[in-house]
C-alpha cells in the first residue's frame, strides 16, 4: 500500500483497486483509521481525537488531490505524493 503523505507521526496510504467509497488509510502508531475522502469522516478503525482533528484538517486541504489519487489507484497508475500538514 503506497504511502502518499507523512506528517506529525501520521502515515497516509492508499491501496490500489480498493473498494468504494473513495478513502485512504491513516496510521498513527498502533492506531489505524479509514477516512472517507468526500465526507471527511472515519468509516472504519480509530484515531485518537487530537490526531483525527489533524487528519481532518489535512483532508479538507487536499480533498481534490486525494480524489485524483483515488482514481489513479483504481487505474493502477502511480500515485502522487501530497504535501504534509505543516
Amino acid at each position: 500500500m503506497p504511502q502518499i503523505s507523512y506528517f506529525l507521526g501520521v502515515i497516509i496510504r492508499m491501496f490500489y483497486r480498493d473498494h468504494n467509497p473513495p478513502h485512504f488509510h491513516a496510521v498513527y502508531g498502533d492506531y489505524e483509521a479509514i477516512i472517507d475522502i468526500e465526507h471527511n469522516e472515519i468509516i472504519g478503525g480509530y484515531l485518537p481525537p487530537r490526531v483525527l482533528g489533524i487528519v481532518a484538517e489535512w483532508t479538507a486541504l487536499h480533498q481534490i488531490e486525494l480524489l485524483d489519487n483515488w482514481e489513479r489507484a483504481r487505474n493502477q497508475d502511480q500515485l502522487k505524493n501530497i504535501d504534509p500538514l505543516v
